[in-house]
C-alpha cells in the first residue's frame, strides 16, 4: 500500500494541514493538500499546498520567499488531518501569513468597547505585504 493512502481524503481529494514551527511551536497556518501536494512535500522537504482559490499547487513562499522547511510529517488519529512541523524561513522571525505577520492567527476574541466580544489584533504586522509581495 501507498503511505498516500493511508490519509482519509475529502470528498474533493484534499486533506486539511496545520503548519507548526518546530522550534517555538507556535501554529503558523492552516491550509489544505492534495496527494501531489503531499507527496511533493515529502520529496522537497518544503511545504507544497493545494490553493483552493488558485486551484493549483502552491509552493509555499513562491512570491513571498517565506518558505517552510519541513522538518516532521505526521497525521492525527482518524488520520484526516496532517501536522507539518517546519521551520518558517524568509524573516526573522519567520513570517507565514500573508498579512506580513508570523502566524495567521493573529486575531483574538477579546471584549469590544461595547463589552461585546469582538475579533482583535493580538500580533504585529513584521514587514508591509504590499513590499512582500510588490510586482515588478
Amino acid at each position: 500500500m501507498n503511505w498516500l493512502d493511508k490519509i482519509a481524503w475529502t470528498a474533493e481529494g484534499l486533506v486539511p494541514v496545520i503548519a507548526q514551527e518546530a522550534g517555538t511551536h507556535d501554529v503558523l497556518m492552516f491550509a489544505w493538500m492534495n496527494r501531489e501536494a503531499l507527496a511533493l512535500t515529502a520529496e522537497r522537504g518544503e511545504a507544497v499546498y493545494w490553493s483552493r482559490s488558485r486551484k493549483r499547487l502552491w509552493h509555499k513562499g513562491e512570491e513571498s520567499g517565506h518558505v517552510q522547511q519541513v522538518h516532521e510529517i505526521r497525521i492525527d488519529c482518524d488520520q484526516d488531518v496532517v501536522l507539518l512541523k517546519v521551520t518558517q524561513h524568509g524573516h526573522a522571525p519567520g513570517i507565514a501569513c500573508h498579512t506580513g505577520r508570523h502566524s495567521c492567527f493573529y486575531e483574538r476574541l477579546l471584549p469590544g468597547a461595547d463589552g461585546q466580544p469582538a475579533w482583535q489584533p493580538v500580533e504585529p504586522v513584521l514587514k508591509d505585504p504590499h513590499t512582500i509581495y510588490a510586482k515588478p
